[in-house]
């Protein structure tokens, strides 16, 4: 009976962990994220082309670094970009393999468009905390997902 008793707390656990509230914290602010702010528009494709914003053109393998895509991931997302005018695709003259991305002047506007509404999600989110608690959370949660190589 104790045998039972134990994995039954072990799975209590196990379901009460990181991995399922990291699920719940992605579910909630994927709803508030297609409610306000786009139904077509993804968070990393905002990342993507607000990153295009600030650094200017990219090759694909620093956008994807930066927006912290895998190369499978950042691909894809590039080509839906482009297949709606909003980022431009060209290959390097010199390494016809490395690609380039550069904002569009639609892709600049829909970027600037939505980024108060991404602000006020994550205001949203965040409310039930102080602004000292926000800054500790954010910390917290930075510090988790640094490179394992890093951590000492």
């Amino acid at each position: 009976m104790a045998a039972a008793e134990g994995a039954a707390d072990v799975l209590t656990a196990a379901i009460s962990g990181l991995g399922p509230l990291a699920r719940r914290l992605n579910q909630v602010h994927t709803r508030l994220w297609h409610e306000q702010v786009d139904h077509d528009l993804t968070g990393p494709q905002f990342t993507v082309l607000s990153l295009l914003n600030a650094h200017g053109d990219l090759d694909q393998g620093t956008l994807g670094a930066l927006a912290h895509l895998d190369k499978s991931t950042a691909a894809p997302l590039l080509d839906r970009l482009r297949k709606r005018g909003l980022v431009e695709l060209t290959k390097d003259d010199a390494d016809k393999r490395r690609k380039f991305a550069r904002l569009t002047s639609d892709g600049r506007a829909l970027a600037q468009r939505l980024a108060p509404a991404v602000l006020s999600v994550n205001e949203q989110m965040l409310s039930v905390f102080s602004p000292e608690e926000r800054q500790q959370f954010l910390s917290l949660l930075h510090r988790l997902l640094e490179d394992p190589a890093k951590r000492s």
